[in-house]
């Protein structure tokens, strides 16, 4: 294959990139922060609005199958020809372009909440382009920032960014109940005044709200993100009057060839592919995990489900803050990051084992949080790898293949769970998925392969040029 072409990278500052990334990360942990208030309200909506009922657990298990799937597939089919467009078109409009287009799906999200019985294709079919959406956006701005921050501050931006989602996910449950409880204390005759007149009375729920508020966050990411200088690879080869310019088809396979030619770094995707088809179910177990398994225990200490959920929900994401948090202040490793990777591993799959068998919302909480101060670190150092692995150029067709290859298993391992979920007890599930798990993660260790993923890169066997 001929090689890659050269670039021509837009001249930016060090300094004033920083800057700029900075402004990036702070618009996006907005959009997060909306996103993960609308996630929560939607579990709520299916797990006590649409099933209530414990004999419905096999329809609220299909129900929650089913949407991940839909938002899992979409992404990891469009990845491709995301990473592609990405190393082609100016990042900067595709993130804004993704910002507005994810408002316009949440705007959506509320009158489908707000409707009679809405069939759960249709929610399959919003959470498909949500993922789509997503993947896009995902392939813009990982391949941005990289080129905004210097290799040495890459550990603290990835850091940074893990401290993102775990910090809207830490806010977002509290943010959620309170959305969802408004209309109900508008009802009551202890509202206030400017609360009871404001109209919310007549909402079954505050689910509609969370979208909404969800919709003017990626409005607000749009605007501040329309402010920014984001510099984009000028690739010499899609210059006017280039010979041979690849085309769109050509640059989806490079992506392939350079990880395929490179077998430590495949040996990596394929760990990461085995955790994510162990850990990908939690987003149904939980749910039931709290509506059936921790019943007595919330019970008797008076919490409701929706208490219970936020708890666990709230722990893996103060645990995620923490992880991110000590990544971004010390920086990670800065040899043999793959010990970085493969240690934390290990350790979130006894946490995730624990979390099954744990029996109390307490201790529960305990091991989700293990796991959620694992995952930043074990990511964080991955990304670094990658990052300093791959030219910038070449970034948004190897990352989108990197997320194909990794994430692939996750629809498997959603309707494996749901399946599983609804014949066994999903803490048995958890156990088992988490044990094994860690097996995987360990034996890794002794991977000769998995220790030269940080040599120069070269290609393995004949040399490739990509």
């Amino acid at each position: 294959m001929p090689s890659a072409s050269p670039v021509s990278p837009a001249p930016l500052d060090p300094n004033g990139g920083w800057h700029t990334f900075l402004w990036l990360w702070s618009s996006q942990a907005l959009s997060v922060l909306g996103s993960g208030l609308s996630g929560f309200a939607f579990n709520i909506y299916l797990t006590q609005t649409r099933f209530p009922l414990e004999s419905q657990k096999p329809e609220l298990a299909a129900a929650l199958s089913l949407t991940a799937l839909g938002w899992a597939l979409a992404a990891i089919v469009g990845a491709p020809l995301a990473g592609a467009l990405a190393d082609r078109l100016d990042r900067r409009r595709m993130m804004l372009t993704c910002d507005l287009l994810n408002a316009v799906l949440s705007a959506g999200a509320v009158a489908l909440v707000l409707s009679d019985t809405p069939p759960i294709w249709l929610f399959m079919l919003f959470t498909a382009a949500l993922g789509l959406v997503g993947t896009f956006h995902g392939s813009a701005f990982d391949t941005s920032y990289s080129s905004l921050v210097s290799k040495e501050r890459l550990p603290r931006a990835n850091g940074m960014m893990q401290t993102l989602w775990s910090l809207s996910g830490l806010l977002s449950p509290a943010l959620a109940a309170l959305l969802i409880g408004l209309p109900a204390l508008a009802r009551s005759g202890g509202a206030s005044s400017v609360l009871a007149g404001s109209g919310l009375a007549g909402l079954k729920d505050g689910v509609p709200l969370a979208f909404a508020l969800d919709a003017l966050s990626f409005v607000i990411a749009a605007l501040v993100v329309w402010r920014l200088r984001i510099p984009s690879p000028v690739r010499a080869d899609l210059a006017k009057g280039a010979a041979n310019k690849p085309s769109l088809w050509a640059d989806m396979r490079v992506g392939w060839t350079f990880i395929l030619a490179r077998r430590p770094l495949l040996h990596l995707l394929l760990t990461f592919a085995s955790v994510n088809l162990l850990t990908s179910g939690v987003g149904v177990l939980h749910p039931l995990l709290v509506k059936f398994t921790l019943a007595p225990d919330l019970g008797a200490r008076g919490l409701t489900v929706e208490t219970g959920l936020a708890t666990l929900w709230t722990a893996m994401s103060a645990g995620g803050l923490a992880g991110g948090l000590l990544v971004s202040a010390w920086g990670g490793l800065k040899r043999r990051r793959v010990l970085g990777v493969l240690v934390p591993m290990v350790l979130a799959g006894a946490a995730q084992a624990l979390s099954g068998v744990a029996g109390t919302v307490l201790f529960t909480a305990a091991a989700v949080a293990l796991f959620g101060i694992m995952t930043p670190i074990m990511n964080a150092h991955s990304q670094s790898i990658w990052q300093a692995q791959v030219p910038s150029e070449l970034q948004g067709r190897v990352f989108s293949v990197r997320r194909l290859i990794a994430q692939f298993t996750v629809p498997v391992g959603t309707a494996i769970s749901g399946v599983l979920a609804a014949r066994y007890a999903p803490g048995s599930v958890l156990l088992w998925a988490g044990l094994l798990m860690a097996a995987v993660s360990g034996l890794q260790l002794l991977n000769p392969a998995m220790r030269r993923v940080e040599d120069p890169l070269q290609a393995s066997g004949s040399a490739v040029r990509v």
